[in-house]
Order: C-alpha cells, then sequence, then structure tokens
C-alpha cells in the first residue's frame, strides 16, 4: 500500500508525519497505531533534511518512499524546470534521491529511495534513469492524463520492477476496467522487457 500523501515539512513535523505512516505515536494513553503502509510520497522540496525523519521511519518499518522529481501535471513546468544552475530543479532533486539510496538499500541492485515521474514528459526519463540507476520509478500519468505506456521504456533499468506505473482514471473509467488494467499490464510488461534487453 502506497499512501499518496506527498509528505515533507520541517524535521519535527516530518518526524510525526513518519510515525503517523510507518509506525505509531506514544500518547499518554498508549500508542495510537499509524497507517503502516509500505511506502509513502514525499515532497522534497524543504530540503534533505525535511526527509530524514521519513527515511529513518521507513528503514526501521522496512518501507519504502517516493520522492516527487517531476510529476505528471502540467504546471510542474513552471518550478521543476526552472534553471538551477545549469540544471533543471528536477535533475537537482534526482541527485538528492540518489545520494539517498543507500539509506534503504534492498538486497538487490534497487532501492527502497524511489522517485515519482511523471508519464506525461517522457523526454525526461533516460536522465533521469541515468541520475538514479538503482531508484524504483512510480510513474502517475498514463492514461486519462496523456501519458503513453508505449513511451516508458527509458524509465526501466535492467530490473523490470524498476518502475510502477499508476493509472486510475483511464481504468476505473473504462467500460470493462478489469480488461482495461490486463491491457495496460501487458503492455507496461513488453515495454520493461524491451528495456531490458
Amino acid at each position: 500500500m502506497i499512501a499518496d500523501g506527498k509528505r515533507g515539512d520541517v524535521p519535527v513535523s516530518a518526524a510525526a508525519y513518519a510515525q503517523a505512516l510507518f509506525s505509531s505515536t506514544e500518547t499518554p494513553w498508549g500508542p495510537v497505531a499509524g497507517l503502516g503502509v509500505d511506502a509513502a510520497t514525499l515532497n522534497p522540496l524543504l530540503g534533505g533534511d525535511a526527509l530524514e525523519p521519513l527515511i529513518e521511519a521507513a528503514a526501521d518499518a522496512g518501507a519504502g518512499i517516493f520522492v516527487l522529481v517531476r510529476t505528471s501535471n502540467p504546471g510542474a513546468a513552471e518550478v521543476l524546470d526552472l534553471d538551477c544552475g545549469g540544471a533543471p530543479l528536477f535533475e537537482r532533486l534526482a541527485g538528492l534521491i540518489a545520494a539517498r539510496a543507500d539509506r534503504l538499500a534492498g538486497s538487490g541492485e534497487l532501492t527502497g529511495v524511489g522517485a515519482v515521474v511523471g508519464a506525461t514528459e517522457p523526454s525526461h526519463l533516460a536522465r533521469l534513469r541515468e541520475l538514479m540507476p538503482r531508484s524504483v520509478f512510480l510513474i502517475p500519468g498514463v492514461g486519462a492524463q496523456g501519458g503513453s505506456a508505449r513511451e516508458l521504456g527509458p524509465a526501466f533499468s535492467d530490473d523490470p520492477a524498476s518502475a510502477l506505473i499508476a493509472a486510475s482514471r483511464s481504468i476505473a473509467g473504462a467500460a470493462d476496467p478489469g480488461a482495461a488494467a490486463e491491457a495496460l499490464r501487458d503492455e507496461v510488461w513488453a515495454v520493461s522487457q524491451t528495456a531490458a534487453r
């Protein structure tokens, strides 16, 4: 279960979010259970120190995170594509994530420090994969937002588990949601296998 809350705040508040997402909160009446999610989406725009309590809590819980890097909404370009000393902000965010990859390293090549990377700007995918070779990409924007699964090949590393495609409206609104989900799964699998070669 991925909590898509896009959390990020000053460290003391981030620690409270971390408890609510991954563990529990101590109260005078005993602990109050958090959501116990497998992963959560995080907003990095307050900087690395705002991510630290959430990364630590995810590590303690055996969970993962997905940090916003280049989102799928049209307005993302207004901020995330801004030049920051010779590179767009989304590339700087990718560097922030790659620097923390070892914090949630698993037994394989991939890390639990993932990135949210929108399908609506596929021209950025190869560069982001280059900058974050071990991160799992959570890719929204396929379907209703205009992204195409056929263009996602550069998002995959050699491991087909290196990208998760998020599609909801295009599946939920289909005449046969089960068939729509299966068709998307098959298309994504084919793209991931081609990318792995």
